[in-house]
C-alpha cells in the first residue's frame, strides 16, 4: 500500500512540475519574427518586425535572435 501512495505521490508530482503548453504564435502580417529565449520557460516567438534591422535594434541586449516569419502572407 505505502508503494502505491509513493508512485502516486510521484506521478502527481511529475505532472505538475511540466510547463504548460502554450500554441506558437507567428503573426502572418509581419515578414520579420524575434525568438526569444526565456529562462526555465523555454522561447516564444514575437512576431511584430517589418525589417531585420528594425528586428535587430529591438533584441540587442536580450537573449534573442531575428528570424524570418515562416507564415508571413505578405502586404495586401
Amino acid at each position: 500500500m505505502r508503494i502505491l501512495f509513493f508512485w502516486a505521490i510521484l506521478t502527481i508530482a511529475a505532472i505538475s512540475a511540466m510547463p504548460s503548453a502554450r500554441a506558437q504564435t507567428y503573426n502572418p502580417r509581419y515578414p520579420i519574427c524575434m525568438k526569444i529565449i526565456q529562462d526555465f520557460a523555454g522561447e516564444r516567438y514575437e512576431c511584430a518586425y517589418d525589417s531585420m534591422e528594425q528586428c535587430a535594434a529591438r533584441a540587442s541586449g536580450l537573449g534573442a535572435t531575428c528570424v524570418v516569419n515562416p507564415f508571413y502572407r505578405g502586404r495586401r
